[in-house]
């Protein structure tokens, strides 16, 4: 695999979609249904994309079982539960356009659960003022994975796995490639295209403790979009869920279902004490992920946490058939990782990074970035989530946008009278490529992501302050330093040691982004918690945009609308599940 273009593979589409989770495959069927000419890459199998691992469900102002239900009311939600740091216009289009979200999914064929007389069945999920979730048993996000797969399949979309994008292409602020290479073979590839659609997830897996598989949500497309001139948007703001599991360690940070406390689940600590009756006595364990988070922190920071830096939570005092029926995915996990049957034995669990709120920087009503034909979608974009994400928002997010963005992609590239090529662009990118391919330095790229981990484990996590992050710069910095004599040594297994070199360069930015926003919110407001800064400052409800190491500026948010401003009220968790 050299750098000579005879080994290289040219394929042109109009649109090209990175990453074929939800939100990349719910565009891709809007072009390819629009009649346009689509083609979805992605680094891993398509039917275990990260969207497949989502539990919950997905909300919509259906009113089918609360019919008292409005779009306004659940914009209202969004915005307060995410302390009115979401964007309005985007909040509006998101909660606007989502019973045709669902309208879709029921058109490709996917299965709700629906009440007797055929109605969409909906659930209470935290911080929602009515039943408004829509859901699949407990794995929503596969039956929508596989729905999209199939109606994708059926609009003639092209869809390739194992393949990793290493650069965007662009000549004077548009768009007109991309570079990647095939991760088995090493074969090169160099798209032609009109646009392009970042949909390759966030940066949750630059922690240690992570409920991201190992290989993904690494800060692709913030690397992507930043290295091709956009910006990233609210890095801060990343959502922790407070039940992560810390073995083993090749799984740690696994997910325990928050329908574990939704179900009645207790958290205790290494003392035995209940100790959420100390920060949310009214709401207990049912309290919202933000702040069980940052409760489940403290214990195990002031020396009440197990031994291992955990904390207990314990079903085992439901009746088994309640765990069987209710929770059966939590003990066939348990089971199969630990050998614990929680049905007897508490769960040991810690705060795990769960999802970026903030991402690349886009317009509300078409998800284009600064890059002329560049969009974003998913959790690879921003604007939606604020400092705290509501639960079940996510899902309806990709369906949304997916559908608006993969029309916008396709009448930019319908009405395109020229696209501009930059022989330089191209002949950069497979410089780079040639560079990671040479290095044969002494340093291990799986340990550089390992430091990078630990750094913003220790120095970025729940609670941080201005020493712990200044730290952390200066061990990201030295990490960046031995970057340059690392060795990349590909083997007749394929050519994942070069897809780990370009995931530590993407980690190593959006962890700098990260930190450098983490530093300009000199305030605590939603997942971001400052301990030198407690209180919530109301002069800092801006989204902070990163341009570069230290270029940080606040970017204000505008009125939201009085139709919503009307709806938005504390919401009571009486009776409901936990996010």
């Amino acid at each position: 695999m050299s750098g000579s273009t005879k080994q290289e593979r040219r394929i042109s589409t109009s649109v090209l979609v990175i990453g074929a989770g939800g939100s990349g495959l719910r565009a891709a069927i809007e072009v390819a249904q629009r009649g346009g000419d689509v083609l979805v890459v992605g680094k891993r199998p398509r039917a275990d994309a990260h969207t497949s691992l989502a539990a919950g469900g997905i909300n919509a102002a259906l009113a089918t079982i609360d019919p008292e239900d409005s779009w306004q009311q659940h914009a209202a939600d969004t915005l307060k539960e995410g302390y009115l740091l979401g964007d309005p216009r985007t909040v509006e289009i998101v909660t606007r356009e989502a019973r045709r979200g669902i309208e879709d999914l029921e058109r490709y064929g996917m299965n709700f659960a629906r009440e007797d007389d055929g109605r969409i069945s909906q659930r209470f999920f935290g911080a929602h003022t009515y039943r408004r979730t829509a859901f699949a048993g407990d794995y929503t996000g596969l039956e929508l994975q596989r729905t999209l797969l199939r109606e994708a399949d059926r609009s003639g979309v092209r869809i390739m796995d194992s393949v990793y994008i290493t650069r965007v292409l662009t000549d004077e602020n548009a768009v007109f490639g991309a570079y990647g290479f095939d991760l088995q073979t090493g074969e090169r590839y160099v798209f032609l295209v009109d646009a392009v659609i970042l949909a390759a997830g966030g940066h949750n897996r630059v922690w240690r403790s992570s409920s991201s598989r190992r290989d993904e949500n690494t800060g692709d497309s913030w690397r992507l979009a930043f290295e091709a001139g956009a910006r990233i948007r609210d890095a801060e703001l990343v959502q922790f869920h407070p039940s992560g599991l810390l073995e083993p360690a090749d799984a740690a940070g696994t997910l325990v279902s928050e329908a574990a406390r939704g179900e009645g689940g207790i958290l205790r600590n290494a003392l035995g004490e209940r100790f959420m009756s100390r920060y949310d006595p009214e709401r207990m364990e049912l309290s919202t992920r933000d702040r069980v988070a940052l409760a489940a922190y403290t214990e195990i920071a002031e020396g009440r946490g197990t031994p291992r830096g955990g904390v207990w939570l314990d079903v085992s005092h439901l009746p088994r058939e309640t765990i069987m029926t209710r929770l059966p995915r939590v003990y066939h996990t348990l089971l199969e990782l630990q050998m614990v049957d929680i049905t007897r034995d508490p769960i040991e669990i810690a705060p795990t990074a769960h999802y970026s709120m903030g991402g690349v920087w886009v317009r509300p009503e078409d998800h284009g970035t600064d890059v002329d034909g560049l969009y974003a979608i998913g959790e690879a974009s921003s604007g939606l989530h604020g400092a705290n994400r509501l639960g079940g928002n996510s899902l309806i997010e990709l369906l949304v946008y997916g559908r608006l963005v993969g029309e916008a992609a396709y009448r930019h590239s319908t009405g395109l009278h020229r696209v501009g090529r930059s022989p330089r662009a191209l002949a950069e990118a497979r410089q780079e490529l040639d560079a990671v391919l040479a290095a044969d330095g002494e340093e291990n790229v799986r340990v550089l992501q390992r430091a990078v981990r630990d750094t913003m484990t220790a120095h970025a996590g729940v609670v941080r302050d201005e020493d712990g992050l200044r730290a952390g710069l200066d061990a990201l910095a030295e990490v960046a330093d031995r970057e340059a004599g690392i060795g990349v040594h590909p083997d007749i297994a394929g050519f994942a040691d070069v897809a780990h070199a370009f995931d530590l360069r993407a980690s190593l930015l959006a962890a700098r982004a990260t930190i450098d926003g983490a530093l300009a919110r000199r305030e605590t407001r939603g997942a971001h918690n400052r301990s030198d800064f407690p209180a919530l400052d109301p002069a800092l409800r801006v989204n902070f945009v990163w341009s570069g190491p230290g270029q940080v500026e606040a970017e204000s948010i505008p009125t939201i609308p009085h139709e919503i401003a009307e709806h938005m009220h504390e919401v009571t968790s009486a009776g409901k599940l936990v996010e």
